[in-house]
C-alpha cells in the first residue's frame, strides 16, 4: 500500500466532499454525539477496499475505533458485516460516503476479476487490467484487480514502453518504432520494457524480423490467427491477446495459447458492489 499516494486521494476527496463542513450532521446532532455503524455485505462477491477504508477513518478521525471482521479477498456474502466502527457521529458521518464509494467499486471489480480468473484457472494465461481506469482512482482500481486475482499491467506510461497502432503509424512503421524506442532507453539510461501492438499477422511477422521487444500485444486477432500468431512467436517473446474480450469468450481466447488477456471491462465498465454502513 502506497500510503503517500493514499493519503493524497484521501484528502482530495474529503475535500472535495465535505467543502466547509457537512452542515447536515452539524445542525442535526448535537457535538460530541457517540455512535457507532457496521458495514453490511448486501450481495455476494469478493470484497475489497477494507485496508482502505482503515484509511480513510484514521484520516477523518483518529480517535475512531474500528473492528475488522473480514478482509481484503475474503468471499462475502449478503448479511456478512465487513467492519464496524465507534466514536463521534459526526465523523462516521463524514467518512461514510468515501468509504463505501470506494469499498463498492473496488470490491465490484475484485468480484469481476475473481470470476474471470476462476474460469483461467485450468490454463497458463494471466489477465491483465489496463490503463481503462478512472482518472484519479487508477491505483485504487488495479489495487482492486490485484486483490481479485489479477496481475496489473503498466501502471503508466512511464513504467514501460508499449508501442501500439498510433506510435507505428507516427514513426513510420514497426521498424523505425522499435529502433528508436532501443535508442531512447540507451540513451536515457532506462530499463523499461518494451511491448508491441500488432494488428494482424503481417505485422507480427514484421516485429519477429526485428526483435528487441519483451512482450508482443495481439490485437483483434480472430481466434485461428491467435493461434498461428502463437505458434509463430514460439516462446521467444511473451504473448498478449487484448480486443473485444468478454467474460464470454475469455476462456476460447487462452485456449490458444497466450501468456496473458488484457480487459479493459475490469475496471472501465464494472458494476459496483452493493454495500452499506448502517447505524445499529
Amino acid at each position: 500500500m502506497d500510503t503517500k499516494e493514499l493519503h493524497q486521494f484521501i484528502q482530495n476527496a474529503l475535500a472535495e466532499d465535505v467543502g466547509d463542513g457537512d452542515h447536515t450532521s452539524l445542525s442535526t446532532i448535537p457535538a460530541g454525539t457517540q455512535g457507532r455503524a457496521k458495514l453490511i455485505i448486501k450481495e455476494d462477491g469478493i470484497l475489497a477496499g477494507i485496508e482502505l477504508s482503515l484509511a480513510i477513518f484514521n484520516e477523518v478521525d483518529r480517535n475512531l475505533k474500528v473492528e475488522v471482521l473480514l478482509h481484503d479477498g475474503d468471499a462475502v456474502h449478503v448479511g456478512d458485516i465487513g467492519l464496524t466502527v465507534s466514536g463521534s457521529t459526526h465523523a462516521i458521518l463524514i467518512a461514510e460516503r468515501l468509504v463505501l464509494n470506494c469499498i463498492q467499486r473496488m470490491s465490484g471489480i475484485a468480484t469481476k476479476t475473481h470470476r474471470i480468473v476462476s474460469v483461467l484457472k485450468n490454463t497458463n494465461t494471466k489477465i491483465l487490467d489496463t490503463r481503462k481506469t478512472t482518472p484519479g482512482l487508477r491505483y485504487l482500481e488495479k489495487w482492486a484487480v490485484r486483490i481479485g486475482g489479477g496481475v496489473n499491467h503498466r501502471i503508466g506510461l512511464y513504467d514501460m514502453i508499449l508501442i501500439k497502432d498510433n506510435h507505428v503509424d507516427y514513426a513510420g512503421g514497426i521498424e523505425n518504432a522499435i529502433n528508436a524506442a532501443q535508442k531512447y532507453l540507451a540513451t536515457h539510461q532506462k530499463s523499461l520494457q518494451i511491448e508491441i501492438e500488432v494488428r494482424n499477422i503481417g505485422e507480427l511477422s514484421q516485429v519477429l524480423a526485428v526483435g528487441g521487444v519483451d512482450r508482443i500485444m495481439l490485437d483483434n486477432f480472430s481466434f485461428e490467427d491467435l493461434t498461428l500468431a502463437v505458434k509463430m512467436i514460439s516462446g521467444k517473446f511473451l504473448t498478449e491477446a487484448s480486443g473485444g474480450i468478454t467474460e464470454d469468450n475469455v476462456l476460447a481466447y487462452a485456449a490458444c495459447g497466450v501468456d496473458y488477456i488484457s480487459m479493459g471491462a475490469l475496471t472501465h465498465s464494472v458494476k459496483s458492489l452493493d454495500i452499506s454502513l448502517k447505524a445499529y
